[in-house]
């Protein structure tokens, strides 16, 4: 290989051809990370809204029989 200015401009132009590539693979990793977190977000939200739901009901019937209690124990 020949170490003509040609040949360097050619070679630069390689290397800042693959360091763009680098850097757009990079931004691409990071907004599938972000992604990925979003979507394990989303899936602990759809598990975690019928067992706040069901919370809720207990918290409700507890509390309906604790004044059951009161009123027909009067303690």
């Amino acid at each position: 290989m020949s170490d003509t200015p040609k040949d360097q401009l050619d070679l630069r132009a390689v290397l800042a051809r693959i360091d763009r590539d680098l850097a757009e693979s990079d931004k691409l990793r990071a907004e599938q990370r972000k992604l990925t977190a979003e979507a394990l977000k989303l899936t602990r939200d759809r598990w975690l809204a019928p067992l706040l739901a069901i919370a809720a009901v207990i918290g409700g019937i507890l509390g309906v029989a604790s004044f059951i209690a009161k009123v027909i124990w009067g303690t």
